[in-house]
């Protein structure tokens, strides 16, 4: 097996400048670091990660937790992390906390407690000051996708803001009668993004003059089932059927159109529909959405974990970073017929 002298030597450098080349800890110069990587590639040199552990007292492994693997939005997020980590040199350990309380105090208390990881980002959880304390004393940085955490760099949406825009879009179409499909306590989620997208909602009917009606409101659980069962209850109300309707999720959304073409309705004709996501479907749906991006959220994540674990870092205070988002209009709303 080729050692680093060989791979120093055929690129006509020092070990130590292969050592930083491969690693990415340190300056190298971008020909530098093409030559030693076409020299390690020739030779079929691999870098040993227990001996590079035992070098820079990096693992090259962030891990990631999330409450959710089955939904397409932490997956969109999780594939954009994943993404950006490869091409720092870095692996992913994914934790899931799908499983309940029991599990999330295991991976807190354990699994990222035994130096296994170089950081941590935390998909839409809301850390305890107990768990962000835990990974401090131990150095571990630690970034928020989601919303505000105490003493944690994070990324956030305006949730509220979001859903104002969809719904002004409605009214700006002419739509009065606009109903929407949230959460409620069951499906409460961290950071209350179901409640906040529902005040958002209630904020852009009120500054419109519009009375917002507590019978154009059904609760579901963010996925296209509970959205299609939601939109069945609102749409088959005939004395109080909405001509258009705001779903807090595009796969609620997609539920909805697909409600509606049951009972008969044309969409948009007989009723609008707008979602938040961008969901990979959408477009398909001719979904109008809320776009939010979530493979650039999990990008830009990252760029926050580089920041910290750069040697040249010099800390900054914990703040919170808006993130973009874009209204994408598409066939599902029109003016009410």
């Amino acid at each position: 097996m080729p050692g680093i002298n060989e791979v120093a030597q055929l690129a006509g450098v020092s070990t130590a400048t292969v050592s930083r080349a491969l690693s990415g800890n340190g300056h190298v110069s971008e020909a530098t670091r093409q030559r030693v990587h076409a020299a390690a590639l020739e030779l079929g040199y691999v870098v040993s990660s227990h001996a590079s552990a035992l070098a820079t007292g990096r693992m090259k492994n962030v891990g990631v937790v999330i409450p959710f693997l089955n939904r397409w939005f932490y997956g969109a997020v999780l594939e954009g992390a994943e993404s950006a980590l490869l091409s720092h040199g870095y692996d992913l350990t994914l934790y899931n906390l799908s499983g309940g309380g029991e599990e999330r105090t295991s991976v807190f208390e354990h699994f990222l407690l035994r130096k296994r990881v170089d950081a941590v980002i935390a998909i839409a959880l809301e850390l305890t000051e107990g768990e962000v304390g835990r990974l401090h004393e131990l150095g571990k940085p630690i970034v928020g996708v989601g919303g505000s955490i105490a003493g944690v760099r994070t990324l956030s949406i305006d949730d509220i803001a979001v859903a104002r825009l969809a719904t002004e879009h409605l009214i700006a179409l002419g739509h009065r009668t606009i109903a929407h499909i949230g959460g409620n306590s069951d499906s409460e989620m961290d950071f209350h993004v179901p409640s906040k997208r529902r005040v958002g909602y209630e904020e852009a009917l009120t500054a419109a003059g519009i009375r917002p009606d507590p019978d154009l409101f059904e609760a579901a659980d963010f996925t296209l089932q509970g959205g299609y069962a939601a939109a069945k209850q609102l749409l088959g109300n005939p004395r109080k059927r909405p001509t258009a309707v705001f779903a807090a999720s595009d796969e609620m959304a997609i539920g909805t159109i697909l409600a509606a073409r049951d009972l008969g309705l044309h969409v948009p004709d007989d009723v609008s529909v707008i979602g938040v996501d961008d969901h990979e479907f959408s477009e398909f749906f001719g979904l109008s959405t809320i776009a939010q991006f979530p493979a650039l959220q999990g990008r830009m994540a990252v760029d926050l974990v580089m920041d910290q674990l750069n040697p040249g870092h010099r800390g900054s205070d914990p703040s919170n970073t808006a993130l973009p988002f874009e209204l994408i209009v598409r066939s599902s709303t029109t003016r009410p017929g």
